[in-house]
Parts: C-alpha cells; sequence; structure tokens
C-alpha cells in the first residue's frame, strides 16, 4: 500500500504572474530559481519549493485567493522581517503575536492569499 508523504512543492496560481513575482522578489525577498518553467516563477525556498504560477483554469476576477489555505513559511526573524516588509509596502492582515510555531504574522500579496511568516524555531 502506498501512503502520501507531505508536500514536496507548493504552487499558487496568480492573476498575474509578473506583479505577483515582483512582490514576492521585493516585498518578501525571496529569490527566483535560475530556470522556471514557462508560465511559472519557481523560488529557491528551503525545505520546499514555492512558485507562482499562471492559472490552469479561469481564477475568480475578484476577491481573495486561497481563502481557507494556510500557508506557513519560515523566517529567521518573524518580528525584524514584519518591519522590513511593512516597509517595503506589505499590508498586514493579522499582527505578530506569538503561536504554536513561534512568533508569527499574516501578510497579503497582491492576489489575496494569506501568508503567515513565523520564526524558525530550531
Amino acid at each position: 500500500m502506498t501512503i502520501p508523504i507531505g508536500p514536496s512543492f507548493i504552487a499558487l496560481q496568480v492573476r498575474d504572474l509578473a506583479t505577483s513575482a515582483a512582490f514576492y522578489k521585493d516585498v518578501f525577498g525571496l529569490t527566483a530559481a535560475d530556470r522556471s518553467p514557462p508560465g511559472a516563477v519557481v523560488f529557491t525556498t528551503k525545505p520546499i519549493a514555492l512558485a507562482l504560477r499562471e492559472p490552469l483554469r479561469p481564477l475568480p476576477e475578484n476577491g481573495p485567493l486561497g481563502t481557507g489555505m494556510v500557508l506557513w513559511v519560515a523566517c529567521d526573524d518573524a518580528d525584524t522581517f514584519h518591519d522590513l516588509i511593512v516597509e517595503r509596502g506589505a499590508k498586514v492582515l493579522s499582527p505578530l503575536s506569538n503561536g504554536p510555531f513561534g512568533r508569527f504574522f499574516v501578510a497579503s500579496d497582491p492576489d489575496g492569499y494569506a501568508i503567515t511568516f513565523h520564526t524558525l524555531q530550531s
């Protein structure tokens, strides 16, 4: 019997790939991989690669995408990262707090995806 092991790749479908890719690079500070498949931008996140891609089927024209999905992204220091991306123009949906995985906050991307950033605990 075979069973799922766990997430190995995460891709968010976005309305405007160029706009979203620039936001993830310039505001969230992610680095794009040297090569990405057509219609996508893959970032060098670890341990799981995160990508943005053109939609596989039509997306709603308005409103946030990803409602009901929670994506946690580790960072070195949530407090410092929070201040940095606010300075870069990010919209914070939930302020810095203490949670099950340490310090965290929730920020929004251009499509309304709510991304939770948390301090990586060792």
